[in-house]
């Protein structure tokens, strides 16, 4: 099973990544002034995720393949990692689709 982990950058700003099953972060936020916040922008992953068309696909300057999650209001809500291949994009699309929505929240800023 998938999970949220919350943690604290060194300013202060509050992230969260999604792990899928296996431990490799599948999607990373942007930073948040306040916890509240960021747990708003996790209850938005488990919403959006399950919408294809919220996954924005790019490829990078040096050919890499990536994805932007965007929420209703197109504000992007998280990003993936570099993938080697489109098809590798895709299955991280795939596996943040699968652990979004019942993925457990771990706090490591207590």
């Amino acid at each position: 099973m998938g999970k949220y982990l919350v943690t604290k950058r060194v300013n202060g700003e509050f992230q969260f990544s999604l792990k899928a099953g296996n431990g490799q972060a599948i999607l990373a936020s942007e930073g948040y002034t306040t916890k509240a916040a960021c747990e708003n922008g996790i209850e938005s992953v488990r919403k959006n995720a399950q919408d294809d068309s919220r996954f924005d696909r790019k490829e990078s300057s040096n050919g890499k393949h990536y994805f932007n999650l965007k929420a209703g209001n197109n504000q992007i809500i998280g990003n993936s990692e570099m993938y080697e291949s489109v098809a590798a994009r895709e299955n991280g699309i795939e596996s943040v689709k699968k652990n979004a929505p019942d993925a457990v929240i771990e706090d490591q800023t207590a």
